[in-house]
């Protein structure tokens, strides 16, 4: 027995594969070792060099066995948890990985929760300095996490991982001296907030690291609520520039940070050498179902790039905002206060987000837009960025009278003669995103305000305009951009023969252009496209009718179908008698209470046969629904013949009940004849669908198709360059799911602003650059013809050139024409030569 115990002692692997095996029987060599690992684990806290190589050992032996001695091992994850936290700069990193591997095995096992591991691994992220050890750490965190959420949200293990995170990103933020520090700051006395007193660690690299973390446990989707956004806004504010300018890039959807995320990319899915190897291999089904399930793979990973490409704006984030208004106040602040200690580029960050910040939630920070006038210049080094970034912070609800000093900032100095027309063009497309957004600016001066501060800036619009006479095309484009949007808005800003005849059209009638600072021209009074859906409805009942069908099979009296695949699993085993929206709910004392026919005056009960009464009921809803229909047709026509405008109201009450006046007092008013054509024509087409039938989501989708189509059918018909504009964000809205109405929901980049450029002509040492980068890699100038089969390269001789000659061209040619001149004696002398030659060859 001594023996075999001297033997399992100094061989630690064979005595874990019997522990596993029977760990009754060997319980002794195991508490032998147990206390061997505790009285080294006291001499390791003196000497950490001493004996290490013994100590990982032991220390990986008893993680093995752990399982099977729960209760000996006990306190074993909080010792290594304990020398890791307290003694992590002493140790050396074979020793560290080897604990830290230590750990990761008993969370593995279940010895230990993720919260417990968790725990451990979090300080120990800002004080590795080995870039393979922070790489596994920072892996293990983030696939822990990602397990733990797979199935399920597992709220109790996020709320303690975000609170540590929160105490990591809030740990420094009062440090106000420090701020825009570009490194660590300086050491303090308060330690870490998980138990450790190691002061190596900066507020700084704490707070970058739990950016990092949440920044990437959003993007792999296991986060997606408020709580990661307020943890990353908060490191918006932080004095750290590092961890500010990750925080902001959160946000505006560009990470910088992608280099260093575990996950390599995929690389894209080479659709051609896809078709190449389906042709060479065997041909089967399986076979092409596969190549057609990366096919469709390839496709959406390019339809997401691409739509990526076009919107880079994390917007589910700024929507999720706490409380933006404040946020935004206090990012200004920032801005404002610290001016001088930031980078350019980082003032541009951060003017970004609060664009963008403000734009998102409607918001009103007034001091922002006084702060860029000092920064518009044409000479402002990425003056393009700052534009973007002022127009995008403008939108309906901003009073025109802090907007008119900005464009007149703009309009002095870049549209003028004496700067370049990409100046120019550039100046002129600010104006109009502005414009765009509040188009207000460019109106009258308010008589209540102040003349100093409040100018008319139509003369000021009329002159933008009267450079698309200019000889730049972009200039061009750009007036004429500004043009279109005030005949679409305001007409009555513009001169009468800039108008148009649209423009002028619609300002005779009742439609209202001016309309004052606050109000929406976009009043909800009626869902756009609704009668094309009507009309669809309709046609689909005529059709049915003519081939003899049930009329609620054609969506407008079956709400259940149009619900199918929107809505959430519900019971589809309902039973029949319940189709109009009744439960048939049974009494808990149906034996005591009996309840008679209400059609049975005498008290006895009718039976009948369930088949017979489902038939009865369903001729019921059948007559009912032809009740409805004739009435609905009888209401379109008295509709059309001016006599009925709303369900059961004539028109008297419709005035009365919508515009809250009688008919008497219509009779008395001043109405002009054109806004009552208006407005009858409005009352005309306003659809009865809306309220005789609840719209399901599988009925916008089709109201969305109808309007495409009918769009479509406008510009085939020439309905010029407004339709086709209308065609375009009519797309892009069912692409996006936004409101094309609203220009505040679109981000603006550098190329609105810019427009098209033409590619500059190369100068001549441009053009050599281009010639040198294209023969790099590339063999000399020259015929190869006659080089590549031989030993030593040279050119074809004359006889293999004389070979492919033409033959009119060799008639021709000198030796032939001296054959045929050559004397008797001179062919004779030729024969003799070559009778002589002859025989010498065959010696």
């Amino acid at each position: 027995m001594g023996g075999r115990s001297v033997l399992l002692t100094s061989n630690l692997p064979q005595l874990q594969n019997l522990i596993k095996r029977d760990p009754t029987s060997y319980r002794d060599e195991f508490l032998q070792q147990w206390n061997h690992y505790n009285s080294i684990q006291l001499i390791f806290h003196l000497n950490p060099d001493e004996h290490a190589q013994h100590f990982r050992e032991l220390v990986a032996f008893i993680a093995q066995v752990a399982t099977c001695f729960p209760k000996e091992t006990v306190e074993f994850p909080s010792q290594i948890s304990a020398i890791l936290l307290e003694s992590y700069g002493l140790l050396s990193p074979d020793t560290r990985k080897a604990l830290i591997s230590t750990m990761v095995l008993l969370r593995n096992k279940n010895v230990i929760t993720s919260i417990e591991l968790l725990r451990t691994l979090f300080p120990l992220l800002p004080r590795t300095t080995s870039s393979s050890l922070r790489t596994n750490i920072r892996k293990t965190i983030l696939s822990d996490i990602r397990t733990a959420n797979i199935r399920a949200k597992n709220h109790k293990l996020n709320r303690a991982i975000q609170a540590m995170l929160f105490g990591m990103v809030e740990n420094g933020l009062e440090d106000v001296k420090n701020f825009g520090n570009k490194g660590k700051q300086k050491e303090i006395n308060t330690g870490l907030h998980f138990g450790t007193s190691d002061k190596t660690a900066g507020r700084g690299e704490d707070a970058m690291w739990a950016v990092i973390l949440t920044k990437e446990l959003w993007r792999k989707g296991v986060w997606n609520d408020v709580k990661p956004v307020s943890i990353v806004s908060i490191g918006c504010l932080h004095p750290v520039l590092k961890v500010q300018s990750a925080s902001i890039h959160f946000f505006l959807g560009d990470d910088d940070d992608k280099g260093d995320s575990d996950e390599e990319e995929e690389e894209e899915v080479d659709v051609r050498a896809l078709h190449h190897r389906r042709e060479i291999n065997k041909k089967s089904r399986s076979g092409d179902k596969k190549l057609q399930k990366k096919l469709n793979v390839a496709k959406k990973k390019k339809h997401g790039k691409s739509d990526n490409s076009l919107n880079q704006t994390n917007f589910p984030a700024l929507q999720l905002l706490n409380d933006p208004q404040t946020f935004a106040e206090k990012l200004f602040a920032i801005l404002d206060r610290y001016d001088k200690r930031f980078t350019l580029d980082h003032k541009i960050l951060i003017m970004q987000l609060l664009a963008r910040v403000i734009s998102a939630h409607t918001l009103f920070v007034m001091p922002f837009y006084s702060y860029v006038q000092k920064w518009l210049a044409p000479k402002q080094l990425r003056v393009p960025s700052i534009l973007v970034a002022l127009a995008q912070s403008v939108h309906a609800l901003i009073p025109p009278r802090t907007l008119k000093p900005v464009v007149l900032k703009l309009a002095n100095e870049f549209v003028h003669p004496g700067v370049g027309s990409e100046v120019i063009a550039a100046g002129i497309n600010a104006i109009t995103e502005i414009c765009r957004r509040q188009p207000l600016v460019m109106g009258p001066r308010d008589d209540d305000n102040d003349a100093d501060l409040d100018v008319d800036l139509r003369p000021l619009l009329n002159d933008l305009i009267e450079y698309r006479k200019s000889k730049d095309k972009n200039v061009i484009a750009a007036s004429r951009a500004l043009l279109h949007l005030y005949r679409e808005t305001h007409p009555e800003f513009l001169k009468k023969r800039e108008r148009g005849k649209e423009a002028s059209i619609n300002m005779k009638s009742a439609v209202a252009h001016n309309l004052p600072y606050g109000h929406s021209a976009n009043v909800a009074v009626n869902i756009e496209g609704l009668s094309l859906l009507e009309s669809h409805f309709k046609q689909l009942r005529e059709e049915g009718e003519e081939n003899g069908h049930d009329h609620a099979e054609f969506g407008e009296d079956d709400d259940e179908v149009g619900w199918e695949g929107w809505d959430v699993d519900s019971d589809s085993d309902s039973d029949s008698d319940s189709e109009d929206g009744w439960q048939d709910v049974s009494s808990d004392s149906d034996g005591d209470i009996d309840i008679s026919d209400s059609e049975d005056e005498n008290g006895e009960k009718i039976e009948k046969d369930k088949s017979k009464g489902k038939e009865t009921e369903r001729q019921e809803r059948r007559r009912e629904k032809k009740e409805k229909r004739e009435k609905q047709r009888a209401k379109e026509e008295a509709r059309k013949n001016g006599r009925v405008t709303n369900e059961g109201i004539d028109s008297d009450e419709l005035d009365e009940h919508e515009y809250g006046f009688s008919g008497d007092d219509a009779d008395k008013m001043n109405v002009d004849t054109e806004a009552q054509e208006e407005r009858r024509k409005l009352e005309q087409d306003v659809s009865t669908l809306a309220t005789t039938k609840i719209l399901t989501p599988a009925d916008f989708k089709l109201l969305s198709d109808l309007k495409v189509q009918a769009a479509q059918k406008s510009v085939e018909a020439g309905g010029g360059n407004r339709a086709k504009r209308k065609l375009a964000a009519l797309e892009v809205e069912r692409k996006t799911h936004n409101s094309a109405d609203d220009p505040s929901a679109s981000f603006i980049s550098e190329n609105d602003i810019l427009g098209p450029r033409k590619k500059a002509k190369a100068d001549y040492a441009e053009r050599m650059a281009s010639i040198q980068k294209g023969r790099e890699g590339r063999e000399k100038f020259g015929s190869r013809k006659g080089k590549k089969a031989k030993d030593t390269p040279s050119s074809s001789t004359n006889k293999e050139k004389a070979r492919n000659k033409p033959i009119m061209m060799i008639m021709s040619s000198g030796s032939v024409r001296g054959k045929k001149k050559a004397s008797l004696r001179e062919k004779q002398q030729k024969l003799r030569a070559h009778i002589e030659k002859g025989k010498k060859a065959r010696k």
